[in-house]
C-alpha cells in the first residue's frame, strides 16, 4: 500500500478515558501533523477530559462522548478493553480509513491462539489478517502506508526489543529455550481497581500474579517465529512498587563459540538508526544497565545484556514506560510510519529524573 501523502489527519480516540487513551491524547494534542477531533467515555460522556486526565487541564477543552456519537475522521485510536474492539470492528472501519487498535483483539495472527491464551475464539477472525503487528523495531516495512495497525503487549515488547537481536542473528540454542521475567508497575492494571489493586494490598508489594501462562508470551512466540527460531519461551510476571515502568530480564543460551562482541555486533547491527531504541551497557555507573524510572514519559526503549561466558548464557535487558513504549507511544510511532510523517514526530523527549 502507497505511503499517504497528508501533512495532517484528523484523529480521534474510541476509550479514552483510560491510562493509555490519557496518554494518547497527551501525544496527540501536541502532534504537529494531528487535530484532535473527538474523545470518547461512556462512563464520562458530557464531561471534560481533564476531569479524568488532570494532567491536561488547560491543554483541550474537549469533552467525552459516547462511541455511538463518533463522526468520520482520517484515523481512528481504539482504547477499549480486551474484546471491545473485534466484535465491532466492521462498525468502527467505516468511520476512518485507518485504524490503530491498542488492545490485543488483532495481535495475533493465529486465530487459534486466541482460544489458547485468551481462553474464547476470535469474534471476527477474517480481520486478522488485515492488521500489522505494531511494533516498528520489527515491522517498519509493513507498517509504511498499513491501513490496520494493531497495539503491543507491554510485557511483550519489553521482551521481544531485549531478545530480538539475539534472534534476528542466530546466536542462540533454540533447543534449551527463553525464559524471561519481567517486573511491572501498577498502571498495567488499568485505572479500575481491583482486589489485588487496592492501595494497601498493592503498595511495597514485590507479588508474582503470572509466573506461568502469561497472555503476552504468544506475542514473543510469534517475534520468534518472524526470525525463523522455534523455541520454547517461559514468562512469568511480577508486580513491584512502581507506577509506571517495565523491566524485562530474559535467560538465553548461545551458541558454543558465541564471544562478547558478537553480541555487542548483533545488537549495534539490529538498533543502529533505531529513533528510539538505546543500548545501554556501561561498566561502571548506578545506571550502567536498563532502568524503567528514568523512561517515565518517554518512547525510549533502553536495552542491554550481560554474557556469562562459563555457563554459555546471556542475560538480555530491558527497560520501558509501560504506558508509552509499551502503548501510547508506540501507537504515535505507528500513525506516523502509517502517514509517511517524520517516525519521531511528536515523540522526541526524554524521559524525566530525578523523578
Amino acid at each position: 500500500m502507497a505511503e499517504s501523502t497528508a501533512t495532517w489527519a484528523r484523529a480521534s480516540i474510541v476509550g479514552a478515558s483510560g491510562y493509555v487513551g490519557g496518554e494518547l491524547l497527551r501525544l496527540l494534542l501536541d502532534h504537529p501533523h494531528v487535530e484532535v477531533a473527538q474523545v470518547t467515555s461512556e462512563r464520562s460522556t458530557g464531561d471534560y477530559v481533564h476531569f479524568t486526565h488532570p494532567n491536561l487541564r488547560g491543554r483541550t477543552k474537549l469533552q467525552y462522548v459516547s462511541a455511538r456519537d463518533v463522526e468520520a475522521c482520517d484515523v481512528l485510536f481504539l482504547g477499549l478493553p480486551h474484546g471491545g474492539a473485534m466484535a465491532r470492528i466492521d462498525e468502527f472501519a467505516a468511520l476512518a480509513p485507518r485504524l490503530v487498535d491498542l488492545s490485543a483483539d488483532f495481535r495475533l495472527r493465529d486465530p487459534g491462539d486466541y482460544d489458547r491464551w485468551y481462553g474464547k475464539p476470535h469474534a471476527n477472525p477474517a480481520w486478522l489478517a488485515k492488521f500489522v503487528y505494531g511494533l516498528p523495531e520489527l515491522h517498519r516495512a509493513e507498517l509504511a502506508g498499513a491501513a490496520y495497525v494493531s497495539g503491543v503487549g507491554c510485557n511483550a515488547t519489553a521482551t521481544n526489543l531485549a531478545i530480538w537481536p539475539l534472534l534476528a542473528g542466530g546466536l542462540i540454542d533454540p533447543s534449551r529455550g527463553v525464559v524471561c521475567e519481567v517486573k511491572v508497575g501498577s498502571s498495567e492494571g488499568g485505572n479500575k481497581a481491583g482486589d489485588s489493586t487496592h492501595h494497601p494490598e498493592r503498595s511495597g508489594v514485590m507479588r508474582s500474579f503470572a509466573p506461568t501462562g502469561h497472555r503476552h508470551t504468544a506475542e514473543i512466540l510469534q517475534a520468534a517465529a518472524k526470525a525463523g527460531v522455534q523455541t520454547d519461551v517461559h514468562l512469568s510476571a511480577t508486580a513491584v512498587d512502581n507506577v509506571r515502568g517495565v523491566l524485562a530480564t530474559a535467560h538465553l543460551f548461545v551458541k558454543p563459540g558465541v564471544t562478547e562482541k558478537d553480541l555487542w555486533r548483533a545488537y549495534r547491527q539490529v538498533y543502529r538508526g533505531e529513533p528510539f531504541v538505546r543500548i545501554v551497557k556501561e561498566k561502571t555507573g548506578v545506571y550502567r544497565y536498563p532502568e524503567p524510572k528514568i523512561l517515565a514519559g518517554s518512547n525510549y526503549a533502553d536495552v542491554g545484556f550481560e554474557l556469562d561466558e562459563a555457563g554459555g548464557r546471556v542475560v538480555a535487558i530491558c527497560a520501558i514506560d509501560n504506558l508509552m513504549k509499551g502503548a501510547a507511544g508506540t501507537a504515535v510511532q505507528c500513525l506516523n510510519l502509517m502517514m509517511g510523517w517524520d517516525e519521531t514526530a511528536g515523540l522526541g523527549f526524554a524521559g524525566l529524573h530525578p523523578i
